[in-house]
């Protein structure tokens, strides 16, 4: 059993909203026998396709391979959170690359940017709009995220994000549960599945040529192979995330899957004006973070809970409508329409994981920050290939460690660990 077939048929994306509510693509062809390129990008995610694109218009011949289809991991199923930032803040990486943190800091800000302008010109916007929200259930809390909102405008310039007290967050998301909180209107969210569709036709229109239902079985210096043909390029980027398997050991051994879930509920029309007036997403300050968001139809998408081993809960609903509503008790009663699973990976330090040898590159273990950063990773692997690998090599300084107990028992640590971090979000701790 593996994640690429676990949970899902093949060559089908999951029964999730954002499927739903998209016209998607013809299937491209699975590979068959030997094809020759500059590059060869393994996986057809947001890293795998940003990458495929840049190379392409830099004017590389690229092939892409993907196991199922386009868009069908964690780039078409995600919570579509474009947010500032790297997954760590900047306290904590000018205390661990104190020479990098300013540069990390600029690259973030890009991929912001990057997203924003590939939505518009390849995906028709992908519904972005402006605004994320973070909420706090303690005063303590509240006032160490003002602090580093004020931090962030001192020292870089970053002026986008407001402070809010406990009525200004009920204002802002029409829950009571929370005790202050920050609006960053630098940051958005989009449709991800939508932007992930736009990234694939803009990448054939530049001349990449995509196959899907190409599982990759083998990865060496100049040669992919899959069970039906191989292909044979002077670059590799492996651009898998959390169902990269046993290709790279190296990489399995510091990148850990993990599985998030979202409901989307009935539209609620003109009952509950209270809930996001302003269309903000939201994120929470749990451990295992609660998010949510409304669709232009004024669906809630509402996304939580997290698993470690393959398969996804029977029952994924009784895994996320509990915890939303706790926060809108208003809610009970509105039907789920869509519940779906996806797979992302996480680092042990939660910063993404960037490598690069023997021609072969890789990006992965974006947790759970992954639209922006890693919509930008594919571009700072073209960069690199075509000779400036500045933003990767700074990427690639903030080192991941391995997983202790390699892959055959981190599962296991990291389930007793997040058991404990689950039961002080329950306690309220």
């Amino acid at each position: 059993m593996d994640l690429l077939t676990a949970n899902d048929r093949p060559g089908a994306y999951p029964a999730s909203w954002y499927a739903g509510s998209v016209e998607p693509l013809a299937p491209f062809p699975p590979l068959q026998g030997e094809a020759g390129a500059d590059v060869c990008v393994v996986g057809g995610g947001y890293t795998g396709l940003s990458a495929a694109l840049h190379l392409a218009e830099a004017g590389f011949s690229v092939v892409l391979l993907e196991a199922q289809r386009v868009g069908f991991g964690a780039s078409g199923r995600n919570g579509g959170q474009v947010g500032s930032g790297q997954r760590q803040d900047q306290d904590w990486l000018e205390k661990r690359v104190p020479g990098q943190a300013r540069l990390l800091w600029e690259i973030a800000e890009e991929a912001k940017a990057l997203v924003r302008d590939l939505a518009r010109r390849h995906a028709g916007g992908a519904a972005w709009r402006d605004g994320i929200a973070e909420v706090q259930r303690s005063a303590s809390e509240v006032d160490a995220h003002r602090r580093h909102a004020e931090r962030l405008a001192r020292d870089y310039g970053y002026d986008r994000i407001e402070a809010l007290d406990r009525a200004g967050v009920a204002a802002l998301t029409g829950s009571k549960a929370y005790a202050g909180g920050v609006l960053d209107r630098g940051a958005g969210h989009i449709h991800p599945l939508a932007f992930a569709l736009g990234l694939a036709r803009a990448a054939v229109a530049a001349g990449v040529r995509i196959h899907e239902g190409a599982r990759v079985n083998h990865v060496a210096r100049g040669i992919v192979k899959t069970d039906a043909g191989e292909v044979r390029a002077d670059h590799v980027v492996l651009a898998c995330n959390g169902y990269l398997g046993t290709i790279e050991q190296d990489v399995a051994a510091r990148v850990m899957p993990i599985n998030n879930y979202i409901v989307a509920t009935e539209p609620l029309g003109d009952r509950f004006p209270e809930i996001l007036p302003g269309r903000p997403a939201v994120a929470d300050d749990r451990f295992v973070v609660n998010y949510w968001r409304l669709t232009e139809g004024r669906r809630l998408l509402f996304g939580g809970g997290e698993s470690y081993g393959y398969r996804f809960p029977r029952d994924i609903g009784s895994v996320v409508v509990p915890p939303m509503l706790s926060v809108y008790p208003q809610l009970k009663g509105v039907g789920i329409t869509h519940a779906w699973g996806g797979t992302l990976a996480i680092t042990m330090n939660r910063m993404p994981h960037f490598a690069r040898r023997d021609g072969i590159y890789t990006a992965s273990g974006y947790s759970g920050h992954g639209v922006a950063l890693a919509t930008m990773a594919g571009r700072m692997i073209a960069r690199a290939v075509a000779g400036d690998a500045g933003q990767f090599d700074a990427m690639a300084a903030v080192k991941a460690a391995r997983f202790p107990g390699g892959p055959a028992l981190r599962a296991p640590l990291l389930v007793a660990a997040m058991s404990w971090y689950a039961l002080r979000d329950r306690l309220g701790l």
